[in-house]
């Protein structure tokens, strides 16, 4: 029984994660700028929206793909899992950067990086119980 409450919320982290990367994906697709302006960061140069839709939106629709073919296909959920804690640790690991370093942010920055602290901790956690 355990066992399978384990997969079933595996799954279900997986699809939720899916579900979070299209909508960052579409958003950052369709209003790169508005995107990047909650965040309060500038598109600059002649192709920073190319960029933008192609570095936010099309890796985080790629990601979502990923996501929801671990969340359907069990023996696809290890790699999304690591996918998952490799990618949002990659995050965790810059915020961590910038905190040492004294840099400024949003409150709306400090949203995104609480996120993606939790997604780390859950990724590696479902990742240990995995392996």
């Amino acid at each position: 029984m355990r066992l399978r409450c384990l997969s079933m919320f595996t799954r279900i982290f997986l699809a939720f994660t899916a579900l979070t990367f299209v909508a960052f994906g579409l958003w950052s697709i369709t209003d790169p700028v508005g995107m990047t302006a909650r965040l309060g960061v500038t598109a600059g140069g002649v192709s920073g929206v190319f960029e933008m839709r192609g570095i936010y939106g099309g890796v985080s629709l790629g990601a979502a793909m990923l996501c929801a073919l671990g969340a359907v296909r069990s023996r696809f959920e290890f790699a999304g899992l690591c996918f998952i804690a490799a990618y949002m640790g990659g995050y965790v690991l810059g915020r961590a950067a910038s905190f040492a370093y004294g840099d400024t942010a949003l409150a709306s920055n400090w949203q995104f990086a609480g996120f993606e602290l939790v997604m780390f901790g859950v990724a590696t956690w479902l990742v240990a119980r995995k392996a």
